[in-house]
C-alpha cells in the first residue's frame, strides 16, 4: 500500500491492545504486517463482539491492514513455520510472557539465530528486572500501580480510568521504539529487543504526580474532577449537560476573569496569585464558575469560553462523540467494512499526520486465517503440503 515504512515486514504475534496496535501503527505507515493467530480464534478476537461471526470492536479498531494466518506454533510442524516465517520478517511483535515467549521459540536468541538482524518489539505487564517480572497483568495493573487510581474519583471507592490508556500508551512507546531499532539497524545493521511494560508506561503518565510527591511530600488526596494545582479546573454542570473548564497559567486566568467580568476582584487577591495558589484555593474560584455555566446551556458556555480562547470541551456521550460536528469535519475516523457487520465501523486513524508521506487505513481487519494460504504460498508451501497441515491441526 506504500509509506514510509514500505519493504518492512512485522509478524504479529501480540494480543489484545499493546502488541497489536503497535503494529498497526506501523501497518498504517506502510509496513506488511502478518497477525499470527491461534486456529480457533484468539481471545482478543472477540471482546465487545458487534459482529456475525463474535468478532469485536478492540479486534476492528487494532487490526486494520494486516494480513491473518492461524497456526498453531507448538507443533513441530507449526515451528517450521515459524522459522520460516521469520527468517522473511524485519520484526517480531509478541507481547507475551518471557516464559511464553521461550515456549513457543519467539524469545530473542532463538529468532537471531534464524534471522541475526532481527527485531523483536514485545511488552509485559511488569517489565524487568524484578520478583514480578514473570506475572502476568491487564491495563487496569498499571493504573492501579502508578498511583492514578488513587487520585481519580472521590477515593472510596478508587476509580479507574474506563479506557485502556496504558495498553495504548505502551503500543506508542513499542512502536515508537520499533522505528528507532529500524534506524539504528539501517546504520549498524544489528537487530536488538525493544521492551516496553505496562507498569512503566503507567509511571510514565504519572511521573510528576510522583516527583511532586518525592519531593515535597505533599500527600495529595483525590478530589473528583476539582484540579488540585491550577484553576478553575473542574466539570461544570450547564443547564442542559455539562463542560469542562481548564485553566492553568496566569495569561488564561487574566482571560477567565476579564470573561467574568471581575478583572479586579480576582487578579489583585493574594489567594490567586499563581497557578499553585489558585489550586489550593480552587474551591472559591469554582463555585464562582460553577454559577456562570449554570446559567448556560452547553453550547453556550463552550463557544463563549473558546472564543476567549480558554480550554474548554462539552462532556459527550459515544454517540454524540460520533456525531459532533468537528469531530467529524476532522476525519479523524474511516468507516470500515468488515464482513457480518449490521454497518460500517468508525475506526479512527492513526492520531498523527505526516504532511508528505500520511498513513493510511487501506484495507479492513482480516477474518481469521484470511491470508493463511497466501502467505504459506510465499513461503514455498504448495497445495498438497498446506492441506496437509490444515488436517493435521496447524493451520
Amino acid at each position: 500500500m506504500g509509506g514510509v515504512l514500505e519493504g518492512v515486514r512485522v509478524l504479529d504475534f501480540g494480543r489484545y491492545i499493546a502488541g497489536p496496535y503497535c503494529a498497526t501503527l506501523l501497518a498504517e505507515f506502510g509496513a506488511e504486517v502478518i497477525r499470527v493467530e491461534k486456529r480457533e480464534g484468539s481471545e482478543d478476537r472477540f471482546v465487545a463482539p458487534v459482529g456475525e461471526g463474535g468478532e469485536g470492536a478492540l479486534f476492528l479498531q487494532v487490526n486494520r491492514n494486516k494480513k491473518c494466518i492461524t497456526l498453531d506454533p507448538m507443533k513441530v510442524e507449526g515451528q517450521e513455520v515459524v522459522r520460516r516465517l521469520v527468517a522473511t520478517a524485519d520484526v517480531v511483535v509478541a507481547n507475551l510472557p518471557p516464559q511464553t515467549l521461550r515456549a513457543m521459540k519467539l524469545d530473542y536468541d532463538s529468532l537471531k539465530a534464524i534471522k541475526p538482524d532481527i527485531i523483536l518489539t514485545t511488552a509485559t505487564a511488569f517489565g524487568g528486572p524484578g520478583p514480578w517480572s514473570d506475572r502476568v497483568g491487564f491495563d487496569g495493573v498499571g493504573q492501579v500501580m502508578s498511583g492514578s487510581v488513587y487520585m481519580t474519583g472521590a477515593g472510596d471507592p478508587p476509580y479507574r480510568a474506563a479506557v485502556n490508556w496504558v495498553d495504548f500508551g505502551t503500543a506508542l512507546h513499542c512502536a515508537f521504539g520499533t522505528l528507532a531499532a529500524l534506524i539504528e539497524r539501517g546504520k549498524s545493521g544489528r537487530g536488538q529487543v525493544v521492551e516496553g511494560a505496562l507498569l512503566a508506561t503507567a509511571l510514565s503518565f504519572t511521573n510528576a504526580t510522583l516527583i511532586e510527591q518525592a519531593v515535597i511530600n505533599v500527600n495529595r488526596v483525590p478530589t473528583g474532577n476539582l484540579g488540585q494545582t491550577a484553576a478553575p479546573a473542574d466539570i461544570y454542570r450547564t443547564r442542559d449537560g455539562w463542560v469542562l473548564c481548564q485553566v492553568t497559567g496566569h495569561p488564561l486566568f487574566k482571560r477567565w476573569a476579564r470573561l467574568m467580568g471581575e478583572e479586579e476582584l480576582w487578579l489583585n487577591d493574594p489567594r490567586f496569585a499563581d497557578d499553585i495558589s489558585r489550586g489550593n484555593n480552587g474551591a472559591v474560584i469554582s463555585e464562582r464558575m460553577a454559577r456562570w455555566c449554570a446559567g448556560r446551556t452547553t453550547q453556550e458556555a463552550v463557544d463563549a469560553l473558546g472564543g476567549a480562547m480558554i480550554p474548554t470541551g462539552p462532556v459527550l456521550s459515544p454517540q454524540q462523540a460520533l456525531d459532533h460536528p468537528h469531530i467529524r469535519a476532522a476525519g479523524f475516523m474511516q468507516d470500515v467494512d468488515y464482513p457480518g457487520l449490521p454497518k460500517s465501523a468508525p475506526v479512527t486513524r492513526a492520531a498523527v499526520r505526516l504532511s508528505e508521506t500520511p498513513g493510511e487505513i487501506a484495507s479492513r481487519p482480516p477474518t481469521l486465517g484470511e491470508h493463511t494460504d497466501l502467505v504459506l504460498s510465499e513461503l514455498g508451501y504448495d497445495e498438497a503440503e498446506i492441506a496437509a497441515l490444515r488436517q493435521g491441526g496447524v493451520i
